[in-house]
């Protein structure tokens, strides 16, 4: 079915563009009077094949070798933009030359053709850009010679017409020399008869095929045209092959899909068996065919952007499918490859932004370049460090990292170090969200992330960097390394680190101990040197009673009272460090004062 719509189409163009084949060379019945010979027509490019195959008529229903010689020298321009400067028939082991050749170069072009020894070679002719001498044979039985020359370099397509009409002209010479030598050799004229259908039968294919390559391109061209897109060229490819169209990532999740049958939901993709078909494509030459699928990569520039498929589950695509298809591989690359330097640039001027914030920039110009990219720093900045292990910070691992940002909900900034990827986000993100989205897309939970506490302004954004850092850290060399920390989660770990400053100790402070000073400030109370006295003494009730100069009932009612504020239960291990920790910071470092 896609074979017979596909020569429809080729019929529809070609029945527009038909123009009058070349001219006849038949010479005027017997009888009639001869007039001046009409001129010799140059067939359209359009139409060359249609003129080798009416020129091949002729060839086969002549007997007469010179006249063949000179019929195929006479309309070489049936095969494209030739000329004929020569031609040779072999009589009694001699070239000899046909007397329509150009003296003025004649023999110049003898001796070369001399030297050739029956091998085909190129000819130099002053003022034309090709030349061959190209040799007529049959069965390695060498008839003559025909010297072309082109004006032009020659098209594929013109080369493979030649080729045919030289062949024809071969087969032609070798007829009527059988006939001339063996009239009585039924079986060699049979066997010559049915190699002339095949050659004929092969012509007609190749006009099929070309005419249908030409309404391929010009289809898809039109589709460029008009403004192109993934969404256009599955449309395009799915009218011309009748077959369900789609367009996967190199990372097998669905792009576009025109057709029916389409999987909901669509299957989520396996990274390892994604890049063992990739690499399994990328070894052949042309589509693969997987299954049900027909593969093509789309790789502009050698590098995968994509995959370009047909659905074909009954088998049937034939080679007018596998042309379709690799046409719509060449469009969707030039799209692909376009919208992939798009993204690299809006990455550059992304990673750019990020570093410059990273090492500190000026709140002007942070939120004018900011607001450029689309990215809103008046919101509460996070900043979030991603990290995989034995994964290198590559491009790779930086697009994977911005994909599953997105798919969770994050909106960030990003960029990368040797070691780590970076990203600003405008809100407290879901990191362990992006971790699970992370180890789906690498195929590995060997990673681990870290998010700082909420920025205030741009010039913070250095600081809560060190921050996020620091949480990855303390992941990294926990009991459970792979997975994601907060920063203002890790407590006490949070001041244990290399760089901590004043400021950090205080914030630890307050979280811990802000409810309890700002009880006793409101009271007039002693709830932080209760705790403290509490932690000094080891937590015995009679000697912290006894330092306080209190009865062991009202220390016991305080410590309930301390329980109740903070929320916090002094009998767990981590509470219990973390509050006695505050308070020695507290009493020691910050001199008692909130």
């Amino acid at each position: 079915m896609a074979g017979s719509r596909a020569h429809n189409l080729y019929r529809c163009c070609s029945d527009r563009e038909r123009t009058p084949s070349w001219g006849s060379s038949v010479r005027p019945p017997a009888g009639t009077m001869a007039g001046p010979s009409p001129p010799t027509l140059t067939p359209p490019a359009g139409d060359h094949a249609q003129a080798v195959i009416a020129l091949s008529s002729a060839l086969f229903d002549t007997r007469d070798e010179d006249e063949i010689l000179r019929l195929a020298m006479e309309h070489i321009a049936a095969a494209g933009p030739y000329s004929a400067e020569a031609g040779y028939l072999k009589v009694d082991g001699r070239l000899v030359p046909n007397p329509a050749n150009e003296q003025i170069h004649a023999g110049a072009l003898d001796r070369k053709v001399e030297e050739l020894g029956g091998r085909d070679g190129p000819v130099n002719v002053p003022g034309r850009h090709w030349g061959g001498a190209l040799g007529l044979r049959r069965l390695e039985t060498l008839h003559g010679y025909l010297i072309v020359t082109s004006a032009s370099r020659p098209t594929d397509a013109e080369r493979s017409l030649l080729a045919t009409l030289v062949r024809h002209a071969a087969v032609a010479l070798s007829v009527a020399g059988a006939q001339r030598r063996h009239l009585g050799d039924a079986t060699e004229l049979h066997q010559l008869r049915e190699t002339r259908t095949a050659l004929q039968k092969q012509l007609i294919s190749t006009v099929a095929e070309l005419g249908y390559q030409r309404a391929v391109q010009v289809f898809m061209a039109d589709v460029a045209a008009a403004g192109g897109g993934e969404k256009a060229i599955t449309r395009a490819l799915h009218t011309l092959t009748g077959l369900p169209t789609l367009i996967e990532d190199r990372f097998g999740r669905l792009r576009s899909w025109t057709g029916p049958s389409r999987p909901d939901p669509y299957p989520e993709p396996d990274p390892i068996r994604q890049e063992e078909m990739l690499h399994a494509v990328a070894r052949e030459v042309g589509p693969v065919r997987i299954k049900d699928r027909l593969i093509t990569l789309v790789r502009p520039h050698g590098e995968v952007l994509g995959v370009l498929a047909l659905i074909d589950t009954r088998d049937v695509a034939d080679e007018y499918t596998v042309l379709a298809l690799e046409h719509a591989t060449t469009s969707l690359s030039l799209e692909m490859a376009h919208l992939h330097h798009l993204a690299e640039v809006e990455l550059r001027l992304h990673r750019e932004l990020v570093d410059d914030l990273l090492a500190g920039t000026d709140e002007a110009s942070a939120y004018a370049r900011s607001e450029a990219v689309g990215h809103d720093l008046h919101r509460t900045p996070y900043i979030v460090v991603v990290q995989w292990l034995n994964r290198a910070a590559d491009d790779s691992l930086t697009q994977t990292v911005s994909r599953a940002a997105a798919a969770v909900g994050i909106r960030s900034l990003l960029t990368r170090r040797s070691d780590h990827v970076v990203l600003i986000a405008d809100d407290r993100p879901n990191a362990r969200a992006l971790y699970e989205a992370i180890a789906r897309e690498t195929g590995t939970r060997s990673g681990g992330i870290g998010v700082s506490a909420p920025s205030d302004c741009p010039d913070d954004i250095p600081h809560r960097y060190r921050e996020a850092q620091r949480a990855l850290e303390v992941r990294l060399h926990s009991c459970e390394p792979y997975g994601a920390t907060y920063f203002d989660e890790l407590g006490l770990y949070r001041i244990l680190g290399p760089g901590n400053d004043y400021r950090e100790l205080e914030t630890f402070v307050n979280e811990w101990l802000q409810q309890l000073i700002d009880y006793d400030s409101r009271h007039q109370t002693a709830m932080v040197e209760t705790l403290s006295r509490y932690f000094d003494c080891g937590g015995n009730y009679d000697e912290t009673a006894d330092s306080l100069a209190i009865h062991r009932s009202t220390l016991r009612y305080r410590l309930q009272r301390i329980r109740d504020i903070t929320g916090s239960d002094l009998a767990n291990v981590e509470d219990r460090l973390n509050l006695q920790v505050a308070t020695r910071v507290w009493k020691i470092v910050l001199r008692g004062h909130g």
